[in-house]
């Protein structure tokens, strides 16, 4: 484990960034990078990257992603990503505040966006894609003009809208229009990621919801194919496997910030889910 950090390293929202947002050009040399991003590492906001030229390797979560452009990819908050190679990259990343993105096209994003997507250049999705972020980045030098800034709101909205769309097209099974149970999913959901150290119990989510369990279990499984109590589990599972794998902490630490307060259950809870001991799967990140 030579080399790992204490904690995983979690970057805010970049300083240069104006009200929420910035777009990077990759095919600028004078940018200077304000963090090693050949280290893992995750992020507070979105991360969209939209290749116009080059090939790429980043992992994400243990997963290695081979992108050759025309292509995009979106980092969710959270995901502990690195960027392994790149070459002849053009095309931009956005960085941008979760803030800015309407509540609907994040149901839809983090239900169907999870792997790299291909570009046809010919399409006109491309076109508008390739617009829109051009048209952001002059915006961007220019944001201290009265209402440039709403401008580029308006113009990421109508860009998210757009592969909110698209996603919606490739993964048919995502509805593209909420309801109440993809209101449900989403709240569930939010709340998971803010309480899953301390709420173990699917009845303390559906308190919160103001719905019963029973409603809240029939929305998640018919939702996502899962149970409430197996995708708490999931989820602090995925979250224990980033901290066995780029930190020091020992299982027994990891399960307590877990919140399992018996180091032997969370053992077994982990192999349940993974298939492997939690020292079975950091040593095999580190052979």
């Amino acid at each position: 484990m030579k080399g790992q950090q204490i904690d995983i390293i979690k970057f805010p929202l970049s300083p240069l960034a104006k009200a929420g947002i910035l777009i990077k050009n990759m095919a600028d040399n004078s940018h200077v990078a304000e963090h090693d991003h050949s280290k893992p590492h995750r992020d507070d906001h979105y991360l969209l990257m939209i290749a116009t030229g080059g090939q790429f390797v980043i992992n994400i979560d243990f997963e290695n992603h081979t992108i050759i452009a025309p292509a995009m990819l979106l980092i969710f908050p959270g995901q502990v990503h690195h960027i392994i190679s790149a070459s002849k990259p053009v095309g931009w990343v956005l960085s941008i505040d979760p803030a800015l993105v309407d509540k609907e096209f994040q149901l839809i994003l983090e239900k169907g966006f999870h792997l790299p997507v291909s570009l046809d250049k010919q399409s006109a999705f491309y076109a508008h894609a390739v617009t829109l972020t051009g048209q952001m980045e002059k915006l961007q030098i220019a944001a201290d003009k009265l209402y440039t800034v709403r401008a580029v709101h308006s113009i990421l909205d109508a860009l998210l809208g757009l592969i909110a769309g698209e996603i919606g097209t490739i993964h048919t099974h995502v509805k593209t229009k909420a309801n109440r149970a993809a209101v449900i999913e989403q709240a569930f959901m939010h709340l998971l990621k803010i309480h899953y150290k301390d709420w173990k119990q699917p009845a303390r989510y559906a308190a919160e919801l103001n719905i019963s369990v029973a409603h809240l279990y029939d929305t998640i499984k018919n939702m996502t194919g899962d149970s409430v109590s197996v995708y708490i589990q999931q989820y602090c599972m995925l979250e224990a496997k980033r901290l066995l794998c780029f930190t020091k902490f020992t299982v027994r630490e990891i399960g307590y910030q877990m919140g399992y307060e018996e180091p032997v259950y969370f053992g077994k809870l982990f192999k349940k889910v993974t298939g492997l001991t939690p020292l079975q799967f950091r040593q095999q990140y580190h052979d």
